[in-house]
């Protein structure tokens, strides 16, 4: 009986140690996970978290001023006022035009006062004035995309209706007028002639919102070929150059402004439509509405800005150098900042075209004096600047010759290969 009960004992206390040790060595519970509740990722427009904002767009109009929007909203004079001045070191709001796209950023209440007045100066471009306590304003781009793209075509009535055709935007019509501008005469140009352009397109958020570069490109006039390659010369701003490294920039315009038709060309015998005699007419006629921007062709300064009691009414002179002078006649009107001792740039806004003086209609008399005598602008040989350096030529070929099998240059290795061979056997 006593051995019985110490039997028991002894089981008993296995029994207990035998627990213990697996209540030790078991898994401990785990706790559950905590679930973490993902951070929600801000709105963004302009720099600006609009969450809890609303944005209302808008177009400028015609004539209209930034304070006549911002009095809609309830913006003060005070805050508009000191606005102008903060703006003055970004964008100043001095700049903005009618037609051009912007947005107000507002409070998301009853109040709904105005935080944000933002300004797009073009489709990648913006400027935000902040309209709040703490009035300042910066300016910002928006993310793009650039895609190249190319096409071509020949025109049937005009370069732009040409373009629309091949499904390009109506600005690169524009952009090629104007890296042309120098060598061709678009006002000329003919059916079958026919054009091939490489070129930027910009995207944001897979929607187009601008052309980018042109960066290479040929126009086929009669026949001739007359290519544009985009070079970056000396890491300067990015100018045109043709297959031979010859600048498509010239000494001068090939026109000074937009016209419609040339209504009467450079002569020693004309018959004047009003006075109804012969004289000579030393200079030649672009009729255009009245009101039609006016540009200097070329660098220089303004030698008179005057009236002319004979006939030519408001005009203005331009001597460009030691060589070469420029006259602009019948204008309605002068560009401010321009007068006698101005320097001009080329492309420069100098006047309006009218009718003033003795005119039948609106239009521009627009002349050109070589060592003082009156040339035919028309027939002026136009030579152009800054050329790629002969010790440069072998790196543009190269640096182009990708844009120049783009565009149909079928010779563009053997004008590499050549120049390539030449500079070696010169060193």
């Amino acid at each position: 009986m006593r051995f019985f009960r110490r039997y028991i004992i002894v089981l008993t206390a296995l029994i207990a140690i035998t627990l213990s040790c697996k209540q030790n060595n078991a898994v401990p519970e785990t706790e559950p996970e905590e679930t973490v509740e993902p951070v929600p990722v801000p709105t963004m427009r302009w720099g600006i978290n609009i969450d809890s904002l609303d944005v209302e767009d808008g177009v400028i109009g015609r004539n209209e001023l930034l304070s006549t929007i911002l009095y809609r909203y309830d913006v003060s004079s005070q805050t508009i006022y000191h606005l102008e001045k903060a703006s003055q070191e970004t964008w100043s709001v001095r700049r903005m035009q009618s037609g051009k796209p912007y947005h107000v950023v507002r409070d998301r209440d009853s109040v709904a006062k105005a935080r944000y007045f933002v300004y797009d100066i073009n489709k990648t471009d913006y400027a935000v004035y902040s309209l709040t306590d703490s009035i300042f304003s910066y300016t910002g781009s928006i993310d793009v995309d650039t895609v190249l793209n190319y096409i071509s075509g020949s025109i049937e009535s005009s370069l732009w209706n040409a373009m629309i055709d091949q499904g390009a935007a109506p600005d690169l019509a524009g952009m090629l007028a104007d890296i042309y501008s120098w060598t061709i005469d678009f006002f000329g140009i003919q059916r079958r002639d026919s054009f091939s352009v490489y070129y930027q397109e910009l995207y944001a958020d897979s929607v187009r919102v601008a052309t980018g570069e042109v960066l290479a490109a040929n126009f086929i006039t009669s026949g001739t070929d007359h290519y544009a390659f985009r070079y970056n010369y000396h890491n300067e701003r990015g100018e045109y150059f043709d297959e031979n490294g010859t600048s498509l920039r010239r000494a001068f315009l090939k026109a000074p402004l937009s016209y419609t038709r040339i209504s009467s060309k450079f002569s020693n015998a004309r018959l004047h439509p009003i006075k109804k005699i012969v004289r000579a007419h030393h200079g030649v006629d672009y009729a255009a509405p009245s009101g039609t921007p006016v540009y200097s062709v070329g660098d220089g300064v303004v030698t008179a800005r005057a009236w002319d009691s004979k006939g030519g009414g408001n005009y203005i002179k331009i001597k460009h150098n030691s060589t070469y002078t420029t006259e602009y006649m019948h204008l309605r009107g002068f560009a401010s900042g321009i007068s006698v001792g101005t320097h001009v740039s080329q492309g420069q806004l100098i006047g309006y075209v009218g009718m003033t003086g003795t005119a039948t209609g609106p239009h521009l008399d627009y002349r050109v004096f070589k060592n003082g005598t009156a040339i035919d602008p028309l027939r002026m040989d136009l030579p152009a600047v800054d050329p790629i350096a002969p010790d440069d030529m072998s790196q543009y070929l190269k640096a182009v010759s990708g844009y120049m099998k783009m565009v149909g240059l079928a010779a563009a290795d053997s004008i590499m290969n050549d120049t390539i061979t030449n500079t070696a056997s010169n060193d």
